[in-house]
Protein backbone atom coordinates (compact mmCIF):
# COMPACT_ATOMS: atom_id res chain seq x y z
CA UNK A 1 0.00 0.00 0.00
CA UNK A 2 2.72 2.14 0.96
CA UNK A 3 4.53 2.06 -2.52
CA UNK A 4 1.56 2.46 -4.53
CA UNK A 5 1.32 5.99 -2.85
CA UNK A 6 4.61 6.80 -3.11
CA UNK A 7 4.78 5.73 -6.82
CA UNK A 8 5.87 8.96 -8.84
CA UNK A 9 5.03 8.95 -12.65
CA UNK A 10 7.01 10.99 -15.19
CA UNK A 11 4.07 14.10 -15.74
CA UNK A 12 4.26 14.33 -11.61
CA UNK A 13 8.25 15.53 -11.89
CA UNK A 14 7.59 17.83 -15.19
CA UNK A 15 8.69 21.51 -14.05
CA UNK A 16 8.17 23.17 -16.86
CA UNK A 17 4.31 23.58 -19.17
CA UNK A 18 6.56 24.31 -22.15
CA UNK A 19 6.79 21.29 -24.37
CA UNK A 20 10.34 19.57 -24.58
CA UNK A 21 11.32 21.46 -27.96
CA UNK A 22 11.00 24.73 -26.71
CA UNK A 23 12.80 24.00 -23.77
CA UNK A 24 16.20 23.11 -25.97
CA UNK A 25 16.10 26.07 -28.03
CA UNK A 26 19.61 26.78 -30.42
CA UNK A 27 22.00 29.11 -28.23
CA UNK A 28 21.57 32.93 -29.10
CA UNK A 29 23.84 34.43 -31.51
CA UNK A 30 26.53 37.33 -31.80
CA UNK A 31 24.03 38.76 -34.15
CA UNK A 32 21.24 39.21 -31.62
CA UNK A 33 23.49 40.84 -28.52
CA UNK A 34 24.69 43.15 -31.28
CA UNK A 35 21.66 45.98 -31.25
CA UNK A 36 21.30 45.94 -27.59
CA UNK A 37 25.13 46.99 -27.55
CA UNK A 38 25.04 49.63 -30.29
CA UNK A 39 22.03 51.15 -28.48
CA UNK A 40 24.37 50.94 -24.60
CA UNK A 41 27.36 52.29 -26.66
CA UNK A 42 25.03 55.26 -28.00
CA UNK A 43 23.34 56.14 -24.76
CA UNK A 44 26.64 56.10 -23.54
CA UNK A 45 27.90 58.96 -25.87
CA UNK A 46 24.64 60.55 -25.32
CA UNK A 47 25.30 60.74 -21.30
CA UNK A 48 29.07 61.95 -21.65
CA UNK A 49 27.93 64.87 -24.40
CA UNK A 50 25.09 65.69 -21.56
CA UNK A 51 27.38 65.87 -18.54
CA UNK A 52 30.40 67.41 -20.79
CA UNK A 53 27.38 70.61 -21.76
CA UNK A 54 26.39 70.93 -18.04
CA UNK A 55 30.25 71.68 -17.11
CA UNK A 56 30.77 73.84 -19.35
CA UNK A 57 27.69 76.15 -19.09
CA UNK A 58 27.52 78.32 -16.41
CA UNK A 59 27.55 76.78 -12.78
CA UNK A 60 24.79 78.04 -11.09
CA UNK A 61 26.14 78.67 -7.14
CA UNK A 62 23.54 78.06 -4.57
CA UNK A 63 22.88 81.11 -2.26
CA UNK A 64 24.65 81.21 0.83
CA UNK A 65 22.35 80.37 3.81
CA UNK A 66 23.22 79.67 7.33
CA UNK A 67 26.72 79.35 8.45
CA UNK A 68 28.18 79.62 5.33
CA UNK A 69 26.38 82.94 4.68
CA UNK A 70 28.74 85.99 4.95
CA UNK A 71 28.18 88.13 7.92
CA UNK A 72 30.14 91.14 9.76
CA UNK A 73 32.47 90.43 12.45
CA UNK A 74 33.65 92.32 15.53
CA UNK A 75 37.24 94.51 15.75
CA UNK A 76 38.54 91.55 17.91
CA UNK A 77 37.75 88.85 15.19
CA UNK A 78 38.49 90.79 12.18
CA UNK A 79 42.31 91.33 13.70
CA UNK A 80 42.71 87.63 13.60
CA UNK A 81 40.68 86.80 10.46
CA UNK A 82 42.17 89.66 8.43
CA UNK A 83 38.05 90.72 6.81
CA UNK A 84 35.26 92.30 8.12
CA UNK A 85 32.66 90.42 6.80
CA UNK A 86 33.48 86.25 7.07
CA UNK A 87 31.30 82.78 6.80
CA UNK A 88 31.60 81.23 10.20
CA UNK A 89 32.82 78.26 8.48
CA UNK A 90 35.90 80.39 6.86
CA UNK A 91 35.92 82.24 10.21
CA UNK A 92 36.83 78.99 12.02
CA UNK A 93 39.62 77.60 9.52
CA UNK A 94 41.33 81.09 9.62
CA UNK A 95 41.44 81.18 13.15
CA UNK A 96 42.60 77.66 13.36
CA UNK A 97 45.33 78.25 10.73
CA UNK A 98 46.65 81.24 13.19
CA UNK A 99 46.24 78.91 16.44
CA UNK A 100 48.58 76.46 14.54
CA UNK A 101 50.76 79.37 12.83
CA UNK A 102 51.75 80.79 16.38
CA UNK A 103 51.75 77.31 18.05
CA UNK A 104 49.22 77.62 20.64
CA UNK A 105 48.12 74.09 20.94
CA UNK A 106 48.89 72.66 24.43
CA UNK A 107 51.94 70.03 23.54
CA UNK A 108 50.35 68.05 26.12
CA UNK A 109 47.04 68.33 25.61
CA UNK A 110 46.49 69.29 21.66
CA UNK A 111 43.04 69.76 22.07
CA UNK A 112 43.41 73.04 24.60
CA UNK A 113 44.35 76.33 23.17
CA UNK A 114 46.73 78.47 25.06
CA UNK A 115 45.35 82.12 24.21
CA UNK A 116 48.24 84.61 23.25
CA UNK A 117 46.68 88.65 24.01
CA UNK A 118 44.91 88.86 20.82
CA UNK A 119 42.72 85.19 21.79
CA UNK A 120 42.34 86.65 25.19
CA UNK A 121 40.91 89.67 23.63
CA UNK A 122 38.35 87.18 21.53
CA UNK A 123 37.61 84.56 24.26
CA UNK A 124 36.57 87.27 26.93
CA UNK A 125 39.95 86.75 28.93
CA UNK A 126 40.87 84.05 29.29
CA UNK A 127 43.51 81.71 29.62
CA UNK A 128 42.71 78.29 28.22
CA UNK A 129 40.12 77.36 25.72
CA UNK A 130 38.82 73.98 24.67
CA UNK A 131 38.29 73.10 20.58
CA UNK A 132 34.70 72.50 21.75
CA UNK A 133 34.57 76.00 23.27
CA UNK A 134 35.98 77.92 20.04
CA UNK A 135 32.48 78.07 17.92
CA UNK A 136 30.55 78.94 21.13
CA UNK A 137 33.01 81.96 22.23
CA UNK A 138 32.98 83.15 18.55
CA UNK A 139 28.77 83.79 18.92
CA UNK A 140 28.54 87.08 20.36
CA UNK A 141 31.50 88.29 17.51
CA UNK A 142 29.41 87.80 14.87
CA UNK A 143 26.92 91.03 14.70
CA UNK A 144 23.89 90.28 13.41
Amino acid sequence: MAASSSMLTAASLSFSALPASRLRAAPPTSASFAAPRRAAAALVVVRAAKSTAAAEAAPKKKRATGITQPKPVSPALQAIVGAPEIPRTEALKRLWAYIKQHNLQDPADKKVVVCDEKLKGLFAGRERVGFLEIAKLLNPHFVK
